[in-house]
């Protein structure tokens, strides 16, 4: 087998805009069904993306033998229920970001996989594109000095207060949403795991989820970081480590495609003035090139279960101080 052939769990607009087109640009890839609850929203899903086959459940779909694996960008709340599906059906599962909405959760869900010999990735896409590993090298070569600071950020305005983000009952929040890139990126660039979390947040009155979460992680090392998400500021996407000879700033850290030539900009000030370094990549296309290959060749993953269960982790210490008000030890 040469090419993975992929099923999708609903026409979630994530799906349909950014990772169904990316697995028809990768070459290992190829998406042959999508499901809905409703025929009518499959089919049109299908034409509008050139997908061959349709099914009207996502029990259907799991039971095509021709599909390999199932990407699934259903609602938070529902993830654990379909990947342990889609592993009992040995389909190989590469689901959205936040995986979980628990440690426990994610716990069931890798023993199932695991007990069907299923590949299991959660899609935090940002991390495939070279801009991050342009960061690392930058850090390992000095040009900054001893890093002692990180900040990362990233929120937009949701206007639209009956959005599904903002569902409680499907997981819902700022953080689940968007917040969790920032925790992962500060430990992706800084190759760390922290040692405490303290979290704050504005939980909405009525709609019962975070709509703005800010806080720090600690580092054993002495690092000290800061990290924020909202659906009540204007867009914000960056992250910044500082050291003590300068300053590494990632202006697009986590939607760089939407630039043109999907490029990112890393600006470095140091004593000797600032410069800007650009790197361009298909970020999408780029994961689920390494989701595939990882499959079709029995290699493992760059984001593995360790590093899934870690960010899951440190997910659950941030809602934990935040609802409590306490410093979380990890």
């Amino acid at each position: 087998m040469t090419t993975l052939k992929w099923g999708v769990l609903s026409t979630a607009k994530i799906g349909r805009t950014q990772v169904i087109p990316a697995i028809q640009r990768s070459n290992n890839g190829e998406v042959v069904a999508i499901a809905s609850r409703n025929q009518q929203t499959a089919n049109e899903a299908a034409e509008e993306l050139d997908i061959p086959r349709t099914f009207d459940s996502y029990e259907a779909l799991l039971d095509d033998p021709d599909i390999d694996a199932v990407y699934i960008p259903l609602p938070n709340a529902l993830h654990k229920e379909w990947v342990i599906k889609a592993a009992e059906k040995n389909k190989h599962v590469l689901c959205e970001k936040p995986v979980a909405v628990t440690n426990e959760e994610l716990e069931e869900m890798i023993t199932a996989c695991e007990r069907n010999n299923v590949v299991f990735m959660e899609a935090f896409m940002y991390q495939f594109h070279p801009q991050h590993q342009k960061v690392k090298q930058l850090i390992q070569d000095d040009v900054i000095g001893d890093v002692s600071f990180m900040r990362a950020s990233f929120s937009f305005y949701l206007e639209d207060r009956s959005n599904i983000r903002l569902n409680n009952e499907l997981g819902g929040g700022s953080m689940f949403d968007v917040g969790c890139y920032t925790l992962h990126a500060i430990r992706n660039i800084l190759e760390q795991e922290p040692v405490s979390v303290h979290a704050s947040a504005y939980y909405h009155p009525e709609l019962k989820v975070d709509t703005t979460m800010v806080g720090t992680m600690t580092f054993g090392n002495g690092i000290v970081t800061s990290f924020d998400s909202s659906f009540d500021c204007t867009s914000r996407e960056s992250y910044e480590v500082v050291g003590s000879k300068g300053i590494i700033t990632v202006t697009s850290a986590f939607r760089p495609d939407t630039n043109e030539g999907m490029t990112g900009e890393i600006h470095v000030k140091t004593d000797e003035g600032t410069r800007v370094l650009q790197e361009a990549g298909d970020q999408y296309t780029l994961m689920a090139e390494h989701f595939a290959h990882a499959v079709l060749n029995n290699q493992p993953l760059f984001y593995d279960i360790t590093k899934i269960r870690n960010q899951m982790k440190v997910l659950d210490a941030v809602y934990e101080s935040s609802k409590t008000g306490q410093v979380i030890a990890l």
